[in-house]
């Protein structure tokens, strides 16, 4: 079989060969290394970018030091203070509020500067993006819009070097990327229906979480196996 794209995600726990950089000699068909070795290389030359290559090995070596070790929130303050920022950026749901007045206080603490900016904030309404009444959460009344645009830019004027996305819906997370100038990171993101644990479906695919495939489910699921819930 003769493949075009990528399928990193069908590669054996057993494979994996990546880890000990043997791809082009172990890795499966489909593996990167096999499928677009160009393209590799060409992202690649992107690291020669002396700024890349700084924000690449503050991310490793907080991999390294905090490994197993700190939250996930320890992470970031420490990537922060590695590469010297000073100012950082909160993006948060406007039901995420409570959580992001606890992460300014938090980063405040380790000295940063903080800014947070509320998913709702300008209170636009929703048909002023062209929805219907029946298009609401709760129709009859007023419901602002989520407004990730106006949250990049109001954290970009606010000088932010890094910012925070915590609990935006799908969507306009991407919105928000899209629009940063600053860097961004995720502390957590949004999931009604699993306490915003969004893995959950995934390891309750097979089970109380079935609904989530489509009319092509293959006859076998493909299942994450143990080796692969341990490991990252």
């Amino acid at each position: 079989m003769t493949y075009h794209d990528p399928g990193c995600a069908y590669c054996p726990p057993t494979v994996r060969a990546c880890r000990q950089g043997q791809g082009k000699e172990r890795g499966p068909g489909f593996c990167p290394s096999k499928v677009d070795d160009e393209g590799i290389a060409c992202a690649y030359a992107a690291y020669d970018d002396p700024e890349v290559r700084r924000i690449a090995q503050a991310a490793a070596v907080i991999e390294a030091e905090g490994y197993c070790k700190w939250t996930r929130v320890e992470e970031i303050c420490a990537f922060a203070k590695k590469l010297g920022l000073r100012k950082i950026g909160i993006a948060c749901c406007i039901a995420f509020a409570d959580q992001a007045r606890v992460l300014s206080g938090i980063l405040e603490s380790h000295g940063f500067a903080v800014a947070s900016v509320a998913c709702k904030h300008g209170g636009f309404a929703k048909e002023s993006i062209g929805l219907s009444d029946a298009n609401k959460v709760r129709p009859g009344g007023h419901e602002s819009m989520c407004n990730p645009v106006s949250q990049a830019e109001l954290l970009n004027r606010a000088g932010c070097e890094l910012n925070i996305l915590l609990g935006l819906c799908v969507g306009h997370d991407s919105l928000f990327f899209r629009h940063s100038k600053g860097l961004v990171t995720v502390l957590a993101v949004k999931d009604r229906v699993l306490a915003h644990n969004p893995l959950g479906a995934l390891a309750l695919a097979e089970t109380y979480y079935s609904r989530v495939w489509g009319p092509d489910r293959p006859a076998k699921a493909p299942t994450l196996p143990a080796e692969g819930r341990r490991r990252r």
